[in-house]
C-alpha cells in the first residue's frame, strides 16, 4: 500500500473552549486519495497508547461523533474544523461539504443542549404583533430600485456559536420581535439603522410555518441572544433545517409562540432573551410599513459576525458530554 505524504505547515487557530481549526499542506497527488481524517488529540510519545476510538466499538470502545466536520480544498491546502469531545477525538468525512465559508457543525443533540440552557433564562412570555427589520436608508432604496421591492434572503454570517450549522450555510432575512416591557412596542433604538420595516406577525409566522432553534450565545455581556428560524412548510429552508436543527412546537415553547385564542392568532416572545429570527423566504415591502425610528443607532450592540464568549457558563456546552 502506497503511503500518503507527510503533512507540512501544520497550523492550529480559531481556538475556543470546544472547537478549533487545524490546517496543513499536502502533496497535490494525495488530495484525491484522502477519504477520512482521524486526529488523535490524546497522542503520546508511547506508540502503544495511541489507539483511536472507533464508532463501531472494538478494542478502543465506542464514542459519539462530536459534530460534523467540513474540509475545504484550496490550492492544495487542507482545512478541517470541528468540535472536540472529551475523548479527544476529531473526525472528518471525505464526503463532507466543500465551501469557501465553513464552520464546525453541532449535531442535533448538541443544539438540544444549547436549547435547554436557553430555556433556563428565557423568562416569561410577552405579547407582540409585528416582526421588524432595521437597516440604513440605502438598503431599502436598493431593495426598491434593484430588487423589485422584495427583500431577498442572504447567506448567514459567522455570528454566534462556532458550532452553529446555519453559519455560512442558511439563506434568510433577519427580523426582530422583542418589545419594550413598559410599552409593548418595539424599541426605538437599533444597532442596524434608523429605518425600520414592520410586518404583521401572521405574514411570517402561522400554522403553515415551521419553527426551529438554531443558536444561543452572548458577546461578553449580560445580554443573551437566541437565534430561531422561521421556514414555510416544504420550502428549501424548511428542508435544510429539518435535517440539522431541533424543531419547536409553534404553540408551546419557551421562545416564540403562535396560538389560536378566541379565534385569533396571538403571538408571544420570551422576555429575557434577545431573539434573532431568520425568515428563509423573500419578503415584499408591500406587505408591511417602512418608517424612521426616533431613537439612537447603537452600533455597539450589533451582532454582525459577533464572536461568542467561550468562557460564559450560561451559553456554552461540552460537546463530549
Amino acid at each position: 500500500m502506497e503511503l500518503l505524504s507527510t503533512p507540512k505547515n501544520i497550523e492550529i487557530n480559531n481556538i475556543t473552549c470546544d472547537s478549533f481549526r487545524i490546517s496543513w499542506a499536502m502533496e497535490k497527488g494525495d488530495l484525491e486519495r484522502v477519504t477520512h481524517y482521524f486526529i488523535d488529540l490524546n497522542k503520546k510519545e508511547n506508540k502503544n497508547s495511541n489507539k483511536f476510538k472507533h464508532r463501531d466499538g472494538g478494542d478502543a470502545g465506542s464514542w459519539h461523533k462530536p459534530g460534523r466536520l467540513e474540509r475545504q480544498l484550496m490550492s492544495g491546502r487542507q482545512e478541517v474544523r470541528g468540535a472536540v469531545g472529551r475523548d479527544g477525538l476529531l473526525q472528518g468525512d471525505g464526503d463532507a461539504l466543500m465551501s469557501p465559508c465553513l464552520s464546525p457543525d453541532y449535531a442535533k443533540e448538541h443544539l438540544a443542549q444549547l436549547q435547554e440552557k436557553a430555556e433556563l433564562i428565557a423568562g416569561r412570555m410577552l405579547r407582540f404583533s409585528v416582526f421588524y427589520r432595521n437597516q440604513h436608508k440605502e438598503y431599502f432604496q436598493h431593495v426598491r430600485m434593484h430588487c423589485g421591492n422584495v427583500m431577498k434572503p442572504s447567506l448567514k454570517d459567522n455570528s454566534g456559536s462556532h458550532g452553529s450549522p446555519t453559519s455560512g450555510m442558511l439563506h434568510g432575512i433577519f427580523f426582530s420581535c422583542n418589545t419594550e416591557f413598559n410599552t409593548g412596542q418595539p424599541p426605538q433604538d437599533s444597532p442596524y439603522g434608523r429605518y425600520r420595516f414592520q410586518i404583521p406577525a401572521q405574514r411570517l409566522f402561522n400554522p403553515n410555518t415551521n419553527l426551529y432553534f438554531a443558536d444561543f450565545y452572548c458577546m461578553y455581556t449580560a445580554y443573551h441572544y437566541v437565534v430561531l428560524v422561521l421556514a414555510p412548510k416544504g420550502s428549501s429552508g424548511d428542508l435544510f433545517c429539518r435535517e440539522r436543527l431541533p424543531q419547536l412546537d409553534i404553540s408551546s415553547n419557551k421562545f416564540l409562540t403562535c396560538c389560536v385564542e378566541e379565534g385569533e392568532l396571538v403571538y408571544r416572545h420570551a422576555q429575557d432573551s434577545i431573539l434573532e429570527v431568520i425568515y428563509t423566504e423573500p419578503v415584499d415591502l408591500s406587505l408591511g410599513v417602512l418608517g424612521e425610528i426616533s431613537g439612537h443607532q447603537l452600533m455597539s450592540l450589533s451582532t454582525a459576525n459577533a464572536k461568542k464568549d467561550p468562557s460564559c457558563k450560561t451559553c456554552n456546552i461540552s460537546v463530549g458530554r
